[in-house]
């Protein structure tokens, strides 16, 4: 797969940035390419869909941290530690729907994540998954987790 079969759009970010009443972001995720090849990597071994627990969302710096630093983020199977799906992003933007997830984590009581993704296929109405998230891990560009910048719930030790 290739990260240009995938785009990548957010909704309820824009509270962060005018102070306004935190609402639950979540992030869409397209797929334009070939659906079985993004179905497989969907399914566990028993042929169920992967449930949230069993995957990872991450951010991954492609330079330094700073204005316009590119970055890489990808959605990983937890258990085996393959890659779901990769696509380019800003890493700005993606530091602030982290900030939102943040914020709305820290005003709620929703036990179900801080954040949700929704992974659609193209052509489809209905996302082909749905997690509730509540960790994003962000990596710097020599691969040292960045703990001051990722959403990792109190009480979990990486």
């Amino acid at each position: 797969m290739r990260r240009e079969h995938f785009t990548l759009e957010v909704e309820n970010v824009e509270w962060v940035e005018t102070d306004g009443e935190p609402n639950k972001p979540s992030v869409s995720i397209e797929f334009t390419g070939p659906s079985t090849m993004i179905r497989e990597r969907l399914t566990g071994p028993d042929g169920a869909l992967l449930e949230a627990g069993e995957t990872d969302v991450a951010l991954r710096l492609q330079a330094p941290l700073g204005d316009g630093a590119p970055g890489v983020v990808s959605v990983t199977n937890r258990v085996t530690g393959e890659f779901i799906l990769e696509l380019n992003q800003d890493a700005d933007n993606v530091l602030t729907f982290i900030a939102a997830a943040r914020g709305y984590g820290e005003s709620s009581n929703d036990d179900d994540g801080r954040y949700t993704v929704e992974i659609t296929l193209e052509g489809d109405d209905e996302p082909f998954v749905r997690y509730d998230k509540r960790t994003f891990l962000v990596y710097d560009d020599e691969g040292s987790l960045l703990r001051q910048h990722s959403l990792i719930p109190s009480g979990v030790e990486l």
